[in-house]
């Protein structure tokens, strides 16, 4: 790369004439280390090119900058400054007077800056200005988060208007991006996968993943920062169903997603973005490789996308910028994939009694999952004694932990720590683990309001109705539909159980934001469903539902697959760092793992009143007591209830097969 010259920079205020559709703060790498309480790292969608116009006026490359959709913005600087832009083809002026992208531009006081449309090629451009954005940190990172409403500029797009700071990061030369260190944008994409987490021949038929690796995907108009939904074809699957993790063959007991993964929501494939969800229950036959998610950015509506696996080992370190990220090619470069269908290996607990599976997600990723596809809280307490081990010596190079069900997933900077040299770790950590069944752990009782069959789940029904499909066995009212699929006599049932239950929090984050996923403790409380299929478009905040045998939060609006049954209060303090009532001064999310959750009833008019006063920083609508769970005392229950417990389920199973057998005379596969 070529100097032109240095660049100081002072405090700068830069005025935005015009916003553009979706223009928002973001920096590098985001917002790390919350994955397992729901809390994506955002950050720029093509980082490579956001990167690269930090580069070009001398920032560190995680300088807060402006990532801009389908058009930039128009921006008026009141102070000499540089700025460079990068990403997808645009026109660029500066007081009308055309300029080229992908090198500093030096700006005088005044001047004003215009971005424009993209055009043929490419769907996000990148402005980065000397000495980066100065915008509040939340969580350790600047980058916006729209849906969570923090981070940026008040946790928002920019609107027309905005005044913005620039920042004080530290400066060096700055530097024109050469044409062969540009990044490659085009309308047919090749994307590198490497194989896993869930592939053939367990979750997909051998030829459904030919098909992954033979067939163009179309970019499908409804997509964003949280996932590119793709249009292809659709499998065959492997199994019928998904037992207890859900109806349909894609369902699995929620687990920690990669960036990047391709994730099959039901049928419909979904590469997950930088704002996507941390933790689901789908399943991914194959994740994008670190260095090439920068593509995900890029990607278009009416695009292609091609799959091409390569080998972990052989992908492209994400810490390049240059000639080493191989991104000036338009395509991949493969000899071909790995051959072990996402397994990297396989051992048993120090005890014998648990098989553990190594599955590869991504080149940055293991997800480490104990036992067989079913509902067993032993499993979750081994997932918790190798977190808690992992976490107490830290290696060099760990980026996140986020224990799902019965997996975890260990998330590490490839260029630190390689997969192979994890996988080796990994095994040696586990031959060290005491036995699951000592497990007792801090366990908080947190008592919130329940206003059963809310007006906003109902609204949400409709919306779904209307926009996305109106035959759905679960609609009109999820409600009926749950008693059926567990056989009970009425809705009152659904109604007591739902309240004499005691739910087990085992994970965060299923739908963002400290959103639980949790459990019954007693089987007999567990009513097991379906989720959508298609989810839905839109969710209302803390809206509870239950799919699969589990029980969630939605910790803020977004789309969803639960069945509903209700509303809460706020799981999330949007005040934070202020505190709110059941919340504590360190940290924005209020449950736990392995905290226990009961309800009370209050009506809808009496929960709008509590969301207020939680907002407002004041009520009591949440109830904590101290406590603990074990595991062995828990084992005991089961035990002295063994045999109501099969009768129990023994019931609801038989209900679920005669609902089956309904869809399958009407042609339906619900998810």
């Amino acid at each position: 790369m070529s100097a032109d010259s240095s660049q100081t920079s002072s405090s700068t205020t830069m005025e935005i004439l015009r916003a553009g559709p979706l223009t928002t703060i973001q920096d590098w790498p985001g917002r790390v280390g919350y994955w397992k309480v729901g809390v994506p790292p955002s950050g720029p969608m093509d980082d490579l090119s956001f990167r690269l116009a930090n580069l070009a006026v001398g920032n560190p490359d995680s300088a807060a900058g402006l990532e801009a959709t389908m058009a930039g913005p128009r921006i008026r600087f009141d102070e000499a400054t540089v700025v460079a832009v990068t990403g997808a083809p645009v026109p660029v002026t500066v007081d009308g007077k055309p300029m080229p992208q992908w090198v500093p531009l030096h700006l005088a006081a005044g001047q004003v800056l215009d971005v424009g449309m993209v055009g043929e090629f490419g769907l996000r451009v990148y402005i980065a200005v000397g000495g980066g954005l100065d915008a509040e940190e939340y969580l350790g990172s600047r980058s916006t988060f729209t849906m969570g409403r923090f981070g940026g500029h008040d946790g928002r797009t920019l609107a027309d208007g905005d005044m913005l700071v620039v920042g004080s990061a530290p400066t060096g030369l700055v530097t024109r991006i050469l044409t062969e260190e540009q990044p490659a944008l085009t309308n047919s994409w090749e994307l590198a996968v490497t194989v896993g987490p869930h592939s053939a021949p367990e979750f997909f038929t051998p030829a459904d993943i030919d098909d992954l690796m033979s067939t163009p995907y179309e970019v499908h108009f409804n997509s964003d920062r949280t996932g590119v939904r793709l249009v292809g074809p659709k499998p065959r699957w492997a199994r019928t169903d998904g037992g207890e993790a859900g109806l349909h063959p894609s369902n699995i007991h929620d687990n920690a997603y990669s960036v990047g993964a391709l994730d099959f929501t039901g049928d419909t494939p979904i590469l997950l973005g930088p704002d996507g969800p941390s933790l689901g229950g789908f399943v991914c036959p194959v994740t994008v490789v670190a260095a090439e998610r920068w593509k995900l950015g890029q990607l278009k509506p009416g695009d292609t996308v091609r799959f091409v696996a390569v080998r972990a080992e052989q992908a492209a370190s994400p810490a390049e910028l240059g000639l080493g990220r191989r991104a000036h090619f338009a395509h991949v470069i493969s000899a071909g994939g790995d051959t072990d269908n996402g397994i990297l290996g396989r051992t048993t607990t120090a005890d014998g009694a648990t098989e553990v599976t190594y599955r590869r997600s991504g080149d940055d990723n293991i997800l480490v999952e104990y036992g067989d596809m079913r509902l067993d809280l032993a499993l979750r307490a081994r997932v918790h004694a190798l977190a808690e081990r992992i976490a107490a010596e830290s290696p060099t190079g760990l980026v996140d932990l986020t224990p799902g069900i019965r997996s975890l997933q260990v998330k590490a900077d490839p260029g630190v720590w390689s997969q192979a040299a994890m996988l080796d770790w990994l095994t040696e950590c586990e031959s060290q683990l005491p036995s699951a069944g000592d497990l007792v752990v801090p366990s908080r009782v947190v008592e919130l309001p329940l206003s059963w069959d809310d007006p906003a789940t109902r609204e949400a029904i409709e919306r779904y109705m209307l926009g996305v499909r109106s035959d759905a066995p679960w609609c009109p009212w999820n409600i009926e539909f749950i008693r059926r699929m567990n056989g009970l006599d009425s809705v009152d049932d659904v109604h007591r159980i739902v309240f004499d239950a005691e739910y087990l929090v085992l994970g965060l984050g299923d739908v963002y934001l400290g959103a639980p996923v949790a459990v019954p403790l007693d089987p007999r409380h567990r009513l097991v469903t379906t989720k959508y299929n298609p989810a839905r478009t839109w969710t209302p905040e803390n809206a509870v539902g239950i799919g699969g045998a589990y029980m969630c939060i939605y910790g803020m609006e977004g789309p969803g697959g639960y069945q509903f049954v209700g509303r809460t209060t706020q799981v999330w303090n949007h005040r934070h760092p202020q505190t709110a009532p059941g919340f504590d001064a360190e940290h924005p999310w209020l449950l736990r793992f392995f905290d226990r959750i009961r309800w009370y009833p209050v009506s809808a008019e009496e929960l709008l009143d509590m969301r207020a006063d939680v907002a407002a920083g004041r009520g009591d609508s949440t109830r904590i007591t101290d406590g603990i769970f074990s595991l062995g005392a828990h084992q005991q229950f089961l035990d002295d209830n063994a045999e109501s417990i099969a009768a129990t389920r023994g019931v609801m199973e038989e209900a679920r097969a005669e609902e089956r057998q309904r869809w399958s005379q009407k042609g339906e596969f619900a998810a």
